[in-house]
């Protein structure tokens, strides 16, 4: 339950980094409690694609994985984002991105903000 928590956490943290530097990624409320309520609902959307769609997807595009050297994971990541925004729209959430090249910069900036949170937030040791 904790590495469930810490994950969501590095997720909405990661994603908040993503809004406020692409003007491509949007999130919109009324107020700031509303609009945290979102992100994190959108974290753990983000979540759950990840854990369900992405094994599926790199299992999929594994011979594309070697013949990239690994740098379709940049757009498998990419793809996750614009999935996350498309069922944002459809929960009727209020996020959005616009384009595959912002979800592109914004699924690079995301793993490398969410890799630093992973660094700094406590985890469950095994």
């Amino acid at each position: 339950m904790k590495n469930f928590v810490v994950k969501t956490i590095a997720n909405a943290a990661a994603l908040a980094v993503a809004i406020w530097l692409l003007k491509g990624i949007t999130l919109s409320g009324e107020n700031t409690a509303r609009k945290v309520l979102t992100l994190m609902a959108v974290a753990l959307l983000f979540g759950v694609v990840n854990f369900v769609v992405k094994p599926v997807v790199k299992l999929l595009s594994l011979p594309l994985f070697i013949l990239t050297l690994g740098l379709i994971t940049l757009v498998i990541n990419a793809l996750m984002l614009l999935l996350t925004s498309w069922l944002a729209g459809q929960l009727d959430l209020a996020f959005h991105i616009e384009g595959f090249w912002t979800s592109l910069i914004g699924g690079l900036i995301i793993s490398i903000v969410a890799w630093a949170m992973h660094v700094i937030l406590p985890d469950e040791q095994d």
